[in-house]
């Protein structure tokens, strides 16, 4: 039986001064010899993963070798983006590490989302928004 780790919900203030809870989930990402400690949202309707711009750069990706990707949709759709894979790690957990693959986009104004491709089939995540908390669980 895998473990299961559970984290609460994030209270996230918007520029308007508006409150609001969020999954969000605290991960260290590896590339290149650099890490970074950096929070991602989970988004089911995120059809992948995203990376933004600022965070590809901390962690030494070269935005200029890499091979263009068809565009994002939504937001995100006005940004050229670059397919990345990382190595990811859910901070305060024994998980072990994992390749995630991203769209890093050019956007800075954007978080770090974890998407269907390929996070959530990583990882078995269960959201209870009444109570404010998800669970986690590696593949098996």
């Amino acid at each position: 039986m895998s473990d299961t780790v559970q984290f609460p919900y994030t209270s996230v203030t918007d520029s308007t001064g508006l409150s609001a809870l969020r999954p969000i989930l605290p991960i260290r990402l590896l590339a290149n010899g650099y890490q970074m400690d950096t929070d991602g949202l989970l988004d089911t309707g995120a059809d992948v993963n995203v990376l933004p711009y600022r965070v590809g750069v901390a962690l030494g990706l070269d935005w200029q070798i890499l091979r263009p990707l068809s565009g994002l949709s939504g937001n995100l759709s006005q940004y050229e983006s670059r397919g990345v894979a990382v190595t990811g790690h859910i901070n305060s957990t024994s998980f072990a590490p994992v390749r995630l693959i991203f769209a890093w986009t050019r956007s800075e104004n954007v978080p770090l989302i974890l998407g269907q491709v390929n996070f959530l089939l990583e990882f078995d995540v269960c959201f209870f928004r009444n109570r404010a908390i998800l669970e986690i669980t590696p593949k098996v």
